[in-house]
């Protein structure tokens, strides 16, 4: 054996800006849930798109948020009978210093995944700052940030772009870019 698990696909999510939107101050009508401060709204779609996906792939969480507020959205966004392979926040980036605007980045680094035993051919990621993904940009699918749109529709875009290329047995390989325009 490898050392590699064989499960399926995993597909990690990212959650300011891709499932959720959270924010001090209520937006344009009451919010699904508060974490702390923080008034939280899900993306339209979400639980159709986490029950969706978790049928084709193994679901994990990381953001670049601290612990305790990505352990609560994630629990709040989970389906019921279901368990997220890990959940990650902050403490399992690389922070490194951007260039250009001198702010720390929270890189997401998925060599650390493929220590828990899966391949990065078979790994996806969902985020919204390619920033983050700089060191596995071939995984990575970017979304559109979400920021509190009752009309947003990109989940279900997603979903559909997911199904299309979920047996492909290399990600890596599979041009993303633009993925919007392979969805009917």
């Amino acid at each position: 054996m490898d050392g590699t698990k064989p499960q399926r696909a995993l597909l990690i999510l990212d959650l300011d800006e891709c499932l959720i939107y959270g924010s001090e101050f209520e937006l344009h009508r009451e919010a699904d849930f508060c974490v702390g401060p923080y008034h939280v709204y899900r993306r339209p779609g979400l639980s159709e798109f986490v029950t969706g996906v978790a049928s084709v792939f193994d679901l994990a969480v990381w953001s670049s948020a601290t612990g305790d507020y990505v352990g609560e959205i994630a629990t709040q966004i989970c389906p019921d009978d279901f368990e997220w392979e890990f959940v990650w926040a902050r403490d399992r980036c690389t922070p490194r210093m951007h260039g250009e605007t001198l702010e720390t980045v929270y890189i997401k680094d998925l060599k650390k995944v493929k220590r828990l035993g899966y391949s990065l051919d078979r790994i996806l990621f969902i985020d919204d700052t390619p920033d983050k993904m700089a060191r596995n940009y071939g995984n990575a699918i970017y979304v559109t940030p979400f920021e509190g749109d009752d009309e947003d529709n990109e989940l279900e875009q997603l979903f559909e772009y997911l199904h299309s290329i979920q047996n492909e047995q290399n990600f890596r390989k599979v041009e993303k870019r633009g993925w919007r325009s392979r969805v009917n």
